[in-house]
């Protein structure tokens, strides 16, 4: 029996992303802890601050996966619009959230107070949550499927530690590793043979040249340690067949 797979879509959101001006780090930080929620990243848009772009990515991957997440655009200024967009993709308005609102006063109460722009931090779409934010006082949202989050690194961090254990996954998924000096194009056939052997496992290939010379990594993922373990043998076993040595762990 299969476990039932959850999934995740994820919009990273930003015209600084796709200009080059910022490199990315949420999406390795966001599929790792979906991982150890049993949730699989299934999917990653990036997007210009764009509403109606925003809105098509947001539509598309709420109604294809269990969870969708975007990091970006929540921020003080004129061009966060994360919040417009996903309100209007959902059909609500935009509001002053009161707990948000409260939460913004007390935290920059010795920073000046709240003005304008940071009374934008405080907009939800109507009928949020607050995702709580112990970084910088200004709280991430959920709603429904949709969990907003901030583009900072470590203030989502913070955002995911606080969605720990609150999200409904699947079994974990697991991994392990079998790697040589093998050239990935002359095990294809046996790669695709075993992977469809074994219905719960997934196989990927990495390559690599090193010292002068072509090898690969392969991995084996799967939410279940017995069929994990099946499908490595077997692999192993085949490679050993095909007159390659092989390292597990990978090299």
């Amino acid at each position: 029996m299969i476990d039932r797979i959850y999934t995740a879509g994820l919009v990273v959101i930003g015209d600084e992303i796709l200009s080059g001006r910022t490199h990315d780090k949420n999406i390795a930080q966001i599929a790792s802890w979906l991982q150890v929620q049993g949730i699989r990243l299934s999917e990653v848009r990036v997007v210009p601050d764009v509403i109606e772009r925003i809105v098509e990515a947001v539509d598309a991957l709420r109604e294809a996966n269990d969870y969708l997440f975007t990091t970006g655009g929540i921020g003080p200024t004129h061009d966060d619009i994360t919040v417009d967009a996903v309100a209007q993709a959902l059909g609500v308005p935009v509001i002053i959230h009161p707990e948000a609102r409260a939460i913004l006063e007390k935290y920059y109460t010795d920073k000046g107070g709240l003005n304008e722009g940071r009374l934008r931090m405080a907009r939800t779409p109507e009928g949020a949550e607050l995702i709580p934010n112990r970084m910088s006082g200004a709280p991430g949202i959920r709603i429904g499927n949709v969990y907003l989050m901030a583009g900072v690194p470590h203030i989502t961090a913070g955002m995911l530690d606080a969605l720990t254990g609150t999200l409904e996954g699947g079994a974990p998924l697991i991994a392990e590793t079998v790697g040589g000096f093998i050239p990935e194009s002359e095990v294809s056939g046996l790669l695709r043979e075993v992977e469809k052997a074994h219905e719960n496992c997934q196989i990927g290939s990495y390559p690599f040249f090193r010292e002068g010379r072509v090898g690969s990594n392969f991995v084996i993922r799967s939410t279940d340690r017995a069929d994990l373990d099946a499908c490595m043998a077997e692999l192993c076993k085949g490679l050993e067949e095909a007159g390659f040595a092989y390292t597990r762990g990978g090299i």
